[in-house]
């Protein structure tokens, strides 16, 4: 058995999904930017992002956004968009490493813009997953520490609708999706993986899915 080690690794991203985050920009043109510091809990879902982004300037003035989920096919898609901004001017941090000011992020990214039913901002067409939603509440994070402070926000949203390919839907269900078929993009220390084959089915799953369901998703059905 290995022993473990002291480290003290710069990032700590050790596996997370890729999502798409469109939101509408001051001009009313999309943005659309990849971020992979996210978590579900129920209908809501965590982001963690740069409080001076593009992304969390929108989202804090319009208060949605869509959230895209590619899959590891559509990595070449997703890596077009890597060191782009949609900011202008370049923030000075983003410029030290390597930013450049994009306009035109779906041109830039070669994918498809269609409208959402919820909100403004639009889906995009490639994902298999996108969700719809409204953000409820922004957190800020490491507001104790002087040099951090201001920095970082996590956006708390809630989520309105959600789309999905036919081709990642368990058959026979309405409401599921085939964990077998769905093979999400995953962002671990700055490279992207895909899954790999399931290793075993887990005790959890014999929980049915439908004793997670919140009053969000009643909600969602009146958006």
């Amino acid at each position: 058995m290995s022993r473990h080690a002291p480290i003290e690794p710069s990032i700590l991203y050790f596996g997370t999904p890729v999502v798409l985050i469109s939101t509408r920009n001051e001009d009313g043109t999309p943005n659309l930017a990849p971020m992979s510091s996210a978590f579900w809990l129920g209908w809501r879902a965590m982001l963690g992002l740069g409080a001076r982004s593009q992304t969390a300037r929108n989202m804090a003035r319009t208060r949605e956004c869509v959230l895209n989920l590619p899959s590891d096919a559509m990595a070449d898609a997703v890596d077009r968009l890597a060191l782009t901004t949609g900011t202008y001017p370049v923030p000075p941090t983003k410029l030290e490493r390597g930013y450049r000011y994009e306009p035109d992020k779906f041109g830039r990214a070669g994918l498809t813009p269609e409208p959402a039913e919820t909100v403004r901002p639009p889906r995009v067409a490639e994902c298999p997953v996108t969700m719809e939603a409204v953000v409820e509440a922004a957190h800020p994070v490491a507001d104790e520490a002087d040099d951090l402070r201001g920095g970082i926000l996590a956006f708390e949203v809630r989520i309105l609708r959600v789309h999905v390919h036919d081709g990642i839907r368990l058959r026979g269900k309405e409401n599921h999706i085939d964990p077998d078929a769905w093979r999400p993009l995953i962002m671990s220390f700055q490279q992207l993986y895909g899954l790999g084959p399931r290793v075993r089915e887990s005790t959890l799953a014999r929980i049915p899915e439908h004793l997670y369901r919140s009053s969000d998703v009643d909600r969602a059905a009146l958006a």
